[in-house]
């Protein structure tokens, strides 16, 4: 069995409290009346309660409580009590108990209130231990949730690669027509772009520095179909300090804003900026508005659902997602918060 530090911290705990019940009589008692014969015999009226107390409470925390009473046994778990109690009692009144003669007479009255103080015990020790099985699920249910989104960032992820790729080839693919050479580079360009998203990216965080190469890449990539009419503006800053992201996180941005930004009749623009800005960082990408027909817009809308959900997964209560239609183009920024 393997012990955590929660069962470490549970039994240390346990053990100082014990200790601490039986050293404050005596202690209180040598310090007020400068007498140590007198604490030590309030050490051994302590002892003679406080053990059986201690007995009660262990037996059940430790035993009686998760073997009995969490699967089900309650009669058992009352019976087990009830001698357990019983015994305590009896050593506490025994004859052979370290109580002076003159303590005796009448101890036998408060037996019934050693009873109940018995069951008062076994009430804690149900009570601390429901604490502590409370506080394992939470921990395990933490764990699964981890778990689960962990694996549905990987899925998003997979689902972004294909989605990625059929863009770019498609891209490509126009190019040959028009200019073989330039396709050709194209190419090896995708080459790296494929090799970051086949080895790079199956990390959860990468170094800031390779997204911004990626996103570099991939943008000179997207200005294939972009004419003369087309502005496009990059500022990709590259921290002072080293910081981590989630790889292919912007991609779906970028990729709509040259889809529905760049109208190859009309002037148009597209804006993008990355940054730093103390521990957060800092993404906005504008371009202007010129959307195409529903009929012209496969697969985009799987893009920004996708990257919701990851913004969700990745950085839950640690993102703002800004988005505007303004007059003439389309604004979005992302803060990501605490990325060292």
């Amino acid at each position: 069995m393997k012990f955590t530090r929660q069962d470490y911290i549970l039994a240390g705990g346990q053990a100082l409290l014990w200790i601490t019940l039986w050293l404050i009589p005596p202690a209180i008692d040598f310090f007020i009346r400068f007498n140590p014969s007198s604490a030590f015999e309030v050490w051994k009226i302590n002892t003679g309660f406080i053990t059986p107390l201690a007995i009660v409470f262990t037996a059940n925390f430790y035993v009686l409580v998760p073997y009995l009473l969490y699967r089900d046994r309650k009669m058992l778990f009352g019976l087990m009590n009830l001698l357990l109690i019983t015994g305590a009692n009896l050593w506490i009144f025994s004859p052979k108990a370290d109580f002076p003669d003159e303590w005796r007479s009448g101890m036998y009255m408060v037996a019934f209130g050693a009873f109940f103080l018995h069951l008062l015990v076994v009430g804690c020790a149900v009570g601390f231990r429901y604490i502590v099985r409370w506080g394992d699920m939470q921990m395990r249910l933490k764990e699964e949730r981890q778990k689960n989104a962990e694996a549905e960032l990987a899925w998003l992820k997979n689902q972004l690669n294909p989605h990625f790729l059929f863009n770019t080839l498609n891209n490509i693919s126009s190019l040959v027509q028009i200019d073989q050479d330039t396709a050709q580079e194209s190419i090896g360009q995708l080459s790296d772009l494929l090799r970051y998203t086949l080895y790079e990216s199956n990390h959860e965080l990468v170094p800031v520095e390779g997204e911004i190469e990626f996103m570099n890449n991939y943008i000179e990539l997207m200005r294939l179909r972009c004419n003369e009419l087309a502005t496009v503006e990059v500022d990709l800053q590259i921290p002072i300090k080293p910081m981590r992201i989630v790889p292919l996180l912007f991609i779906s941005l970028i990729e709509n804003a040259f889809k529905h930004g760049v109208n190859s009749r009309k002037s148009s623009f597209v804006r993008i900026r990355f940054k730093a800005e103390g521990d957060d960082l800092v993404f906005t990408c504008e371009n202007s508005d010129h959307p195409k027909p529903d009929v012209n817009r496969s697969g985009s809308g799987i893009g920004l659902e996708n990257l919701r959900r990851r913004l969700d997964l990745a950085y839950p209560g640690r993102y703002r997602y800004d988005q505007e239609l303004r007059e003439n183009s389309y604004f979005v920024q992302i803060t990501l918060r605490d990325c060292l």
